[in-house]
C-alpha cells in the first residue's frame, strides 16, 4: 500500500485553476465544456510527484485575509500546507504590509498545527498597471524574506512564468487572459515546484 503525503494548497484563483477550472463542482459546472482539470498546477505536480496527494483549496477573488479565514477547515488531515495569495490584495489596492502580515500569519498557524509549510510568491499581472507591478515586487520581496527567515521552501511562481524581456508580465503563451496561467503555464509551475515539495517532505 502506497502511503501518500497530503498537501493542502490554500490560495486564490491561481491555486483554484481559474478560468478553466475550479475545485467547487458548482462553479466548475458553470465553466461547462471548457473545463480542464489540467488548469491546476497541482494536477501537474501530482503527475511529477505521485506520492504527494494534492487537495485544492483555492477560491477565485479572495484576498489574503479571506484565505486565512479558511485555513483551519482546509488543513484537517494534511501533512503539508502550501500558502499562496496576495494578487487580489494588490488588485484591490490593499496595503502590501497587510498582505504580507496575513501570509506570515498563515505560515505561523500551519507550523503551530505541526504542518510542513511552503510559500508561493506572486505571479506577474499582465493586466495591471505600474502601481500594481511595484506592489507585486514589494510583496514578493517580503515573501522571499519571510521564507529565508523561517527556512521555508519557496515556490518560485513569479520567475517560472515571467517574461524576461518584460519583467512585469507573464510570457504571452503562458497566460490565457493576462490574469491567470494557461494550461501550459500551470504545467510549468507544477513541474517546477514538485521536486521542491518532494524535498521538503522527504518523499
Amino acid at each position: 500500500m502506497v502511503v501518500r503525503t497530503v498537501v493542502v494548497c490554500l490560495g486564490d484563483s491561481i491555486t483554484a485553476g481559474s478560468p478553466l477550472w475550479d475545485p467547487d463542482p458548482i462553479l466548475r459546472a458553470q465553466i461547462g465544456a471548457a473545463a480542464d482539470e489540467r488548469s491546476q498546477w497541482e494536477w501537474w505536480a501530482g503527475k511529477r510527484a505521485p506520492r504527494l496527494r494534492f487537495r485544492n483549496h483555492g477560491v477565485d477573488g479572495e484576498r489574503t485575509d479571506q484565505i486565512a479565514a479558511r485555513l483551519a477547515g482546509a488543513v484537517r488531515g494534511a501533512d503539508v500546507l502550501v500558502v499562496e495569495g496576495g494578487i487580489n490584495d494588490v488588485v484591490q489596492r490593499r496595503p502590501v504590509a497587510d498582505a504580507a502580515r496575513n501570509l506570515a500569519g498563515m505560515v505561523e498557524d500551519g507550523r503551530r498545527l505541526g504542518l510542513a509549510v511552503a510559500l508561493a510568491d506572486v505571479l506577474p499581472w499582465n493586466n495591471g498597471d505600474d502601481r500594481a507591478a511595484a506592489d507585486i515586487l514589494e510583496l514578493n520581496a517580503r515573501i522571499h524574506a519571510l521564507a529565508d527567515e523561517l527556512g521555508l521552501p519557496l515556490l518560485p511562481f513569479h520567475d517560472t512564468l515571467v517574461d524576461a524581456q518584460r519583467p512585469h508580465r507573464m510570457r504571452d503563451e503562458l497566460t490565457d487572459d493576462g490574469d491567470h496561467p494557461s494550461v501550459e503555464g500551470h504545467r510549468l509551475l507544477g513541474e517546477r515546484v514538485a521536486p521542491i515539495l518532494q524535498a521538503a517532505t522527504n518523499t
